[in-house]
């Protein structure tokens, strides 16, 4: 047994939920600005007036939670995006438990937490997706096999800890379908490395049943509606950057200046050092997330919900050293850069700044992407609603409007849910879920571009806003029969 399996230091509580503290209050001023993200009024409407067990996109745990607190606080960006904030703070804190369960004292822990804080998983955190919950409910996880793994090295087994694994890849699934892939990783790597034991816990099994079962609705849900997250896997496949700009984004969401060198060390030692050789299989589970996700077409953020691991142990790593004075200025002139980076990257600042912030190829996550993004349909969404009630009553009474993306068709009903506006519908991704247009439409105002099968499907056509809106009307087929055929990705 080796020492830093025998006993672990105390939770370093002052630098840590400084760090937190810090991250926190900074994200909650960022989740003020600039606007709703693209699909947070989609989740809004998702829950709100199509509340189901599962949808196209992803389980039903974001869009129920979006619709409640909308409802608690209508209009409210920073409620709204609470729970983002919570996650990201409670993965600072349990990145630190990490550190401290593989020996990590004060200095290893506040480093592990300050990466933490300053990588792109936080940065993400400032508004509402499942990009910005599932990785903490991740880090959790491993930070509750690394703790049963250093009990189970002292002969002190508490599988207690995996039957929480389980709980919480409960709620997971509810937010994802990303996670069993970290327990199928996880599997493998015990197999070949060990501990072995692991796999035939029954308190693991116990847990695994309960995410199982946690799950069945949505499952049924997808069943009933012939699997449609298959289709966002392959949104997701065409959505790929390629391989070399998937493993700069998720290598750099790391975070540079100091994260992308601490979690390669870090990853390196729990592959390699004698004094980790415990926690091998979850290294290796790290690596074989990244081929996974590569082979797959995922998206690059899929890997941020295991940074903490190679944090913690590059941050372990670091704190038996000797290190220079010269090194350590080094290290506290590397520091600078690394925090600017994250606060040029927060949305903390009036929108004008922010769209003034110089374009890099090399730092391309900077508030400026914020400014452009958040908000972006509200001004087109607005429009629409004013062109709507601009026409005449005669006009209205069998015209419906119709989008041709969801995010659009979201936003649009959620400014002019305050106006009596009448349903959006549109064939779009998961909108296409939200149901078709009743037979007494006989006309559609048309936001977007339309397909060809959309023009063919009318009489007549006459153009609102040249690019933006068109009136079509003498629909000739029934909904029922082009609903399907209006159906895109």
């Amino acid at each position: 047994m080796t020492a830093s399996l025998s006993r672990i230091p105390a939770f370093a509580r002052f630098p840590v939920f400084l760090i937190a503290g810090v991250t926190g209050v900074l994200l909650l001023l960022a989740s003020r600005n600039y606007g709703y993200s693209f699909d947070e009024a989609y989740f809004i409407i998702a829950g709100r007036d199509h509340p189901a067990w599962g949808y196209f996109d992803q389980p039903p745990l974001l869009p129920v939670l979006a619709a409640l607190l909308d409802g608690l606080a209508p209009g409210s960006l920073v409620v709204l995006r609470l729970p983002a904030t919570l996650a990201a703070v409670g993965g600072i804190l349990v990145t630190a438990l990490i550190a401290r369960e593989l020996g990590g004292r004060r200095v290893a822990q506040g480093v592990a937490a300050g990466a933490a804080a300053l990588s792109a998983m936080t940065v993400l955190s400032h508004y509402l997706a499942t990009s910005s919950l599932d990785p903490f409910f991740w880090t959790l996880i491993v930070w509750l096999l690394v703790r049963w793994t250093r009990l189970h090295g002292e002969g002190a087994d508490d599988d207690r800890l995996l039957l929480f694994a389980g709980l919480v890849t409960a709620v997971s699934l509810q937010t994802k379908f990303l996670v069993p892939a970290l327990w199928v990783a996880v599997a493998i790597g015990a197999l070949a490395f060990g501990p072995r034991r692991l796999l035939g816990r029954p308190w693991l099994w116990g847990g695994w049943l309960i995410a199982t079962a946690a799950t069945v609705p949505t499952l049924l849900w997808q069943n009933a509606n012939g699997w449609p997250y298959q289709r966002m896997t392959d949104v997701v496949a065409r959505e790929f950057p390629g391989t070399g700009q998937f493993l700069w984004q998720a290598l750099t969401g790391a975070g540079l200046v100091i994260g992308v060198p601490l979690a390669v060390f870090g990853l390196g030692r729990l592959l390699i050092a004698r004094s980790l050789q415990p926690y091998r299989y979850l290294g290796v589970a790290f690596v074989l997330l990244v081929v996974a996700f590569l082979v797959m077409s995922g998206r690059s953020y899929y890997v941020f919900g295991v940074y903490a691991l190679p944090f913690a142990a590059g941050a372990v790593g670091l704190q038996d050293r000797e290190w220079h004075v010269s090194a350590k200025i080094v290290g506290a002139v590397l520091l600078v850069p690394s925090v600017l980076l994250t606060l040029v990257a927060l949305p903390l600042y009036p929108k004008s700044w922010a769209e003034r912030i110089p374009d890099s190829s090399l730092f391309p996550l900077t508030a400026k992407v914020f400014a452009h993004a958040d908000g972006m349909l509200r001004e087109l969404s607005d429009a629409v609603v004013t062109v709507y009630w601009s026409l005449p009553a005669e006009k209205r009474e069998h015209l419906t409007v119709m989008t041709d993306s969801y995010a659009f068709a979201a936003d649009i009903q959620f400014v002019g849910s305050q106006q009596a506006f009448p349903i959006v519908y549109s064939p779009h991704r998961g909108y296409y879920y939200f149901g078709r247009p009743g037979d007494e439409s006989t006309d559609v105002l048309f936001v977007g571009d339309p397909s060809p099968e959309l023009v063919e499907a009318f009489e007549r056509r006459e153009e609102l806003v040249p690019g933006l809106m068109t009136v079509f009307s003498g629909r000739k087929k029934s909904w029922e029969t082009l609903w399907p055929i209006l159906r895109t990705q």
